[in-house]
């Protein structure tokens, strides 16, 4: 395409080469491109530097298709380290060799932000990784660049740790003690031991999730928090998240005794009640900070003397108790929210494997009784 002259009255041309089925497709092409022209938005490809495309990729992708949490993490990597490094870089010239140079000075001490001393962990740095991946193949699909350097490098491989939860004599103290503590935070332990919940999606209950006569819990929004937004709602990340939860009936009746407490305390909040449905409230009914149960859980193990555990630990707890029980992987599967089973068996592994032991234990116990019954009848 023609865009004038030049100061030396040359003709300036600025082209782009798109892969289009039909004359009608390749027109709206030209069309775009020229919008991009006039608007002073198009840059060659061999100027486009990875801070360019980054800018591009943010605003015609990302901003739009990406989760509100993961678009921040990204935006915060980014910002931080990513740009910083990597930013100056012509696209088409990145190598293999500068994202292995970039992963070996996030090892190096100094570089973490909150001071301690040492690099980042492997974990933090395969999650770099995976973030310029994601753009630069997305560079790749739209034809930008012919192949995606990130995928000929090998970041560090972040170790799976072991789910960290309680076993059955711990979380019969963990019940113990949470009666012990207001209704509100009680209903909160035992609803999550009961069912396993993502943090978010306990959050996110409101009563009409609620089924007292089957017995069962709705699982169809989160609730989340970004500095920027404040508490907001939101679905699931995946449609298996969407899911209907059995419920124990002690759990339920007592989720019945709370609905009650709750409908006291908005009659004492009177006109500044704010109405939300939320099981989970402040004081005058709006939608609880998702991070207070976390910030409070462990000061409540701590007065309690009972082990250090994540509150997302209790999500592990209700899982490796359904494994004891020998509860079917594809229904305990479900019964998180995952995606597939082969989710589940990486996650809880460990605890599968036990329980096989365990009933092979028990079987050993048939089978050696038995065989010692023959030898004294031979």
């Amino acid at each position: 395409m023609s865009c004038g002259m030049d100061a030396n009255g040359k003709q300036v041309k600025k082209t782009k080469t798109v892969t289009a089925t039909s004359r009608r497709e390749a027109e709206k092409e030209l069309a775009k491109l020229v919008a991009e022209i006039e608007k002073g938005l198009f840059v060659e490809p061999s100027r486009l530097t990875f801070a360019d495309f980054v800018e591009r990729w943010l605003r015609d992708y990302a901003e739009t298709s990406l989760a509100p949490k993961t678009l921040f993490r990204y935006k915060q990597l980014l910002s931080s380290r990513i740009l910083p490094a990597m930013g100056h870089l012509k696209l088409e010239q990145i190598k293999p060799l500068h994202l292995m140079e970039f992963y070996s000075n996030l090892q190096e001490d100094g570089i973490r932000a909150d001071g301690k001393t040492g690099g980042l962990s492997e974990k933090t740095i395969l999650y770099h990784h995976r973030v310029i991946s994601s753009i630069l193949q997305d560079a790749v699909e739209w034809q930008v660049l012919p192949a995606n350097p990130a995928s000929r490098v090998k970041p560090p491989k972040a170790p799976r740790k072991q789910a960290a939860s309680y076993d059955e004599e711990q979380t019969a103290a963990l019940l113990e003690a949470a009666a012990r503590e207001p209704l509100k935070y009680r209903v909160m332990i035992v609803l999550e031991v009961a069912t396993g919940l993502r943090r978010g999606e306990l959050m996110g209950l409101e009563w009409k999730d609620v089924n007292f006569e089957r017995g069962t819990i709705e699982v169809r929004q989160t609730s989340q928090y970004l500095p920027d937004q404040g508490v907001f709602t939101k679905e699931p990340k995946t449609e298996t998240s969407k899911r209907m939860i059995a419920v124990p009936s002690s759990v339920m009746a007592l989720l019945k005794e709370y609905r009650t407490h709750q409908l006291e305390e908005r009659l004492k909040a009177g006109d500044l009640w704010k109405g939300s449905d939320r099981l989970f409230t402040t004081w005058d009914g709006q939608p609880m900070h998702p991070d207070t149960i976390s910030k409070w859980f462990p000061k409540f193990l701590k007065r309690h003397w009972l082990p250090p555990l994540p509150f997302h630990g209790l999500r592990h707890t209700s899982t490796t108790l359904l494994i004891a029980q020998g509860v079917n992987v594809k229904n305990i599967s479900t019964r998180l929210g995952h995606a597939s089973i082969s989710t589940t068996m990486d996650i809880y592994g460990h605890a599968l494997k036990s329980a096989d032991r365990e009933a092979a234990d028990k079987l050993d116990h048939l089978f050696s009784g038995n065989v010692k019954q023959k030898k004294g009848q031979g």
